[in-house]
C-alpha cells in the first residue's frame, strides 16, 4: 500500500510539473518569438516557412532603431518618457493607495461601504469610456501635452486596484501590534512607519509592479494627451512602424525587445525586496 501511495504521489507530482512546464512554454513563446525575430533577417521574417531559430543573426534592425530613431526622435527619448510616467505613477500611486487603504481598513466612517463599492464600479468601467472626461479634465487643469497629465491619469486608473489590494494587507496586520507601540510611547505616525509599513511592504511592492506595467504599456491616453512627438511614450512610438506601404516587423520586434528590458529589470529588482519583506513581516508578526 505504501508503494502504491508513493507511486501515486510521484505520478501526481510529475503530472503537475508537466502542466507547469507546458504553461511556462506557452506563456514564454511569444516573448521568445519577439526576441528571435528582432535578430532575424528580412528574408527569414517574411518567409512562409516556420523558422523557430534564426539561421543567421543580424543586428540590422536593432542598429537602425538605435541610430535612426522613430519619427525624428531618438528611441532613448521615448524610453525616458515611459520611465518618467511609469515611475511617477508608482511613486504617487503608492502613497495615495497606502494611505487610503489604511484609512479604509483601520477606521470606521460614514460612507465607507459606498467608497469600497465605488472602487469596484470604477474597475469595471473600460478605460476607453473615460477617455473624453479625463481628456477634458486634464486640459482644464493645464496638463495637456505634459507627462504630468499622463501620470495623473495612470494614477487614477491604477489607484482602485492598489487600494483594494493594500486594504487586505493592512487588515491582516493585528491592530494589537500598533496598540503595543502606542503603549510604549510611540505616536500614531511612528507606529505607522515602524510597525505597519514594514508588514504591508510586500503588498505595496505587488501594487507597484502592477502600476508600473500598466503605465509602461498604456497607449490610448498617451496618444490622445500628447500632441508633440517629443512627449510620446514607447507604445505610441511603435505605431510609427505601421505604414501604408507595409509593416516593419524587424524594427517593431527590436523596439519591443528594448521596451521589455526595463520592465524585466524593474520586476527582478522589486521581487527581491518583496521576498525579503515577506520574510521580515513573518518574523515580526
Amino acid at each position: 500500500m505504501r508503494k502504491v501511495a508513493k507511486y501515486r504521489a510521484k505520478g501526481r507530482r510529475i503530472a503537475l510539473n508537466s502542466v507547469a512546464v507546458m504553461v511556462f512554454v506557452v506563456a514564454m513563446f511569444p516573448v521568445y518569438w519577439m526576441v528571435s525575430t528582432a535578430f532575424k533577417t528580412n528574408d527569414q521574417i517574411f518567409t512562409t516557412e516556420f523558422i523557430p531559430f534564426p539561421t543567421s543573426f543580424t543586428f540590422e534592425h536593432l542598429d537602425r532603431v538605435l541610430s535612426e530613431g522613430v519619427a525624428g526622435n531618438s528611441i532613448w527619448l521615448y524610453l525616458r518618457n515611459s520611465a518618467i510616467v511609469a515611475l511617477g505613477t508608482v511613486a504617487v500611486g503608492a502613497v495615495f493607495s497606502l494611505l487610503a487603504a489604511t484609512a479604509v481598513a483601520r477606521f470606521r466612517f460614514k460612507g465607507r461601504t459606498s467608497f469600497l463599492i465605488a472602487l469596484l464600479v470604477v474597475q469595471m468601467i473600460p478605460a476607453e469610456a473615460l477617455l473624453i472626461p479625463l481628456f477634458l479634465s486634464v486640459k482644464r487643469l493645464g496638463l495637456y501635452d505634459q507627462l504630468l497629465g499622463l501620470i495623473v491619469i495612470n494614477v487614477g486608473l491604477t489607484l482602485p486596484f492598489g487600494i483594494w489590494m493594500l486594504r487586505t494587507f493592512v487588515a491582516s496586520v493585528p491592530k494589537s501590534l500598533e496598540e503595543a507601540a502606542w503603549i510604549d510611547g510611540a505616536s500614531r505616525m511612528t507606529a505607522f512607519w515602524k510597525v505597519l509599513f514594514p508588514l504591508v511592504a510586500p503588498g505595496l511592492v505587488a501594487t507597484s509592479i502592477f502600476s508600473f506595467i500598466t503605465a509602461w504599456n498604456e497607449l490610448i491616453f498617451a496618444l490622445i494627451i500628447m500632441s508633440d512627438s517629443s512627449g510620446y511614450t514607447m507604445p505610441v512610438a511603435l505605431q510609427f512602424f505601421f505604414g501604408q506601404r507595409g509593416t516593419d516587423w524587424g524594427a517593431i520586434m527590436a523596439s519591443s525587445t528594448l521596451m521589455t528590458i526595463p520592465v524585466v529589470v524593474f520586476f527582478l529588482l522589486v521581487q527581491r525586496r518583496m521576498v525579503s519583506g515577506l520574510v521580515a513581516g513573518a518574523v515580526k508578526g
